[in-house]
């Protein structure tokens, strides 16, 4: 690594819009800390990174468990270099009825989705409030906007990072360390695949880029903006939509997408 260049660190690395987020990074003359949870794909996603040119050290770690969330901040961390910029993209979700689902399934939503972003970002913005200087992307979702039958915890917890980066902004206002809420729609990754969602409506209609996503995200980064829906003109007329309705019409749209069997209808 370059120790003149800056240093981004993205979790969620291995595929879908993290693995987008780092390979934009590189391209825009970041060097690379990058976390997954298994250990081939991780692999897999830094030998495309290096092919591409970017210089990237691999962490792998399971943020589902907070020695590991202090692993992979102290190996960040090891290199003596600050983080300029870091992503906080890592996420799971699970669909399928509350009653129905694993208990464990959904204790994992919320140990990765929100348990493990506050613990990094406790660690990551003590130290870039040292230095007043740095730039946090979180990853949340338009789904923060809508109640979520058969995919409860999960919308609750994009819910929660929504209104916990959204603070957090407010807290650093007038320093220079800035927050940015990624706010995508339905992304095409392996999301809802890993969800259980593949027979539903959303799990089979066509998504998003995570290119596209990842562009649009860090260009709001960079830019300094609070929150970006990013994605097709489709995922932005929803998200302006979601603003009028009530959250009963769109809970009730929810349904309509994401319970289990809805993309076999019709």
């Amino acid at each position: 690594m370059n120790d003149t260049e800056p240093l981004a660190l993205v979790t969620g690395a291995s595929s879908g819009i993290g693995f987008e987020l780092a390979r934009q990074l590189a391209e825009r003359g970041y060097d690379l800390v990058v976390n997954a949870e298994d250990d081939t794909p991780l692999q897999q996603a830094v030998q495309r990174l290096r092919t591409a040119g970017a210089r990237v050290e691999a962490v792998r770690a399971d943020l589902r468990d907070p020695e590991q969330t202090e692993r992979l901040f102290a190996a960040a961390t090891a290199l003596g270099r600050p983080l300029d910029v870091v992503a906080l993209n890592a996420g799971v979700g699970q669909g399928g009825a509350f009653v129905d689902t694993d208990l464990a399934d959904e204790l994992e939503i919320i140990d990765l989705n929100v348990r493990s972003t506050v613990h990094l970002a406790k660690l990551v913005l003590r130290d870039m409030a040292a230095r007043d200087e740095g730039r946090v992307l979180v990853t949340s979702s338009i789904a923060s906007t809508t109640p979520g039958p058969f995919q409860a915890v999960y919308n609750a917890s994009k819910s929660f990072l929504q209104s916990f980066t959204e603070a957090l902004r407010n807290e650093f206002e007038d320093t220079g360390v800035t927050l940015t809420s990624l706010m995508p729609g339905p992304t095409e990754t392996a999301f809802f695949h890993r969800a259980d969602m593949d027979d539903t409506k959303i799990g089979r209609q066509d998504k998003d880029d995570p290119a596209q996503v990842a562009r649009q995200g860090l260009d709001a980064l960079f830019a300094g903006k609070g929150k970006v829906v990013a994605g097709s003109v489709r995922t932005k007329a929803q998200a302006v939509a979601g603003k009028v309705l009530p959250d009963s019409l769109k809970a009730e749209a929810h349904r309509r997408v994401a319970e289990p069997g809805s993309g076999d209808e019709g």
